[in-house]
């Protein structure tokens, strides 16, 4: 976890928030590691149904039947963690399982982005105590999800999956034949600089919902939202002709940037 960008973010929160942030990411890591895992989809898909019932039994009784949800239970009891939102998590891992995207149209993508990344940012903001925060994290967490589709093309492409949107490809005139002929189109970097606008424009909203609502308590988001849109300039600079080319933030900027956000916010 140290290499994460969400690393850096939660090491410098106070006390149970930074335990119960890292049992958040703990829990939707494990959820993922399953949806993203090499077992066949059945057995992908019956284990994120056995974790789905325990978070429904545990809402309903207050007993906890799963070792995947157990390091989460106090911060649901502790921040009131809605349910809905992890119900959605469930519902975005289970299309990745069950029938992964592949060029979808982009209201598809904008609900998938809500389900396996808004979700996230939703129960986040109810840790750091900030409930008033869910479009700022809805924005920031599509702007984040944007980001790492462009920076997992290849990553993606091998699990069968293709997330630049049908409506971009068309524009492009890129036929949507198979995610691996998607990536090796001549224009698949003018595809992927106009998913990268949409992504800017997100980040924009992100900074302009900031300002309206006001930072207190969200710096460890900010410091996500300013490390992934340094993270999108340097997409943008290599460009997506060549993708051997690293692409990742090195430790040091993360770290520099969430101090530097840290020391604003705090």
């Amino acid at each position: 976890m140290s290499a994460s960008s969400f690393y850096w973010a939660m090491r410098l929160l106070p006390g149970h928030r930074r335990r119960d942030m890292f049992a958040l990411y703990g829990f939707c890591r494990a959820v993922d590691d399953i949806a993203d895992g090499s077992d066949p989809a059945e057995i992908r898909a019956a284990r994120l149904s056995a974790i789905r019932g325990a978070v429904a039994a545990f809402y309903e009784t207050g007993h906890c039947l799963s070792p995947v949800l157990a390091p989460l239970v106090p911060a649901i009891r502790r921040h009131g963690l809605p349910r809905a939102e992890l119900d959605l998590l469930f519902d975005g891992m289970e299309t990745d399982v069950n029938t992964p995207l592949t060029a979808p149209a982009g209201q598809e993508l904008s609900l998938y982005c809500r389900q396996v990344a808004g979700t996230v940012g939703i129960l986040a903001v109810h840790i750091l105590g900030r409930r008033d925060a869910g479009d700022f994290a809805v924005l920031t967490a599509e702007a984040l999800q944007l980001t790492n589709i462009l920076r997992d093309l290849d990553e993606d492409c091998d699990r069968g999956r293709l997330y630049l949107p049908a409506e971009i490809l068309a524009r492009c005139a890129i036929d949507p034949c198979g995610p691996r002929g998607v990536l090796t189109h001549p224009r698949l970097d003018q595809a992927c600089r106009m998913l990268a606008d949409i992504a800017e424009r997100r980040f924009a909203a992100a900074t302009a919902e900031l300002s309206r609502i006001g930072r207190r308590r969200l710096w460890p988001a900010i410091a996500m939202l300013a490390t992934y849109h340094a993270l999108l300039g340097r997409l943008r600079r290599r460009g997506w002709s060549d993708r051997r080319v690293p692409s990742r933030l090195g430790t040091a900027h993360k770290v520099w940037i969430v101090v530097r956000t840290a020391a604003i916010g705090r």
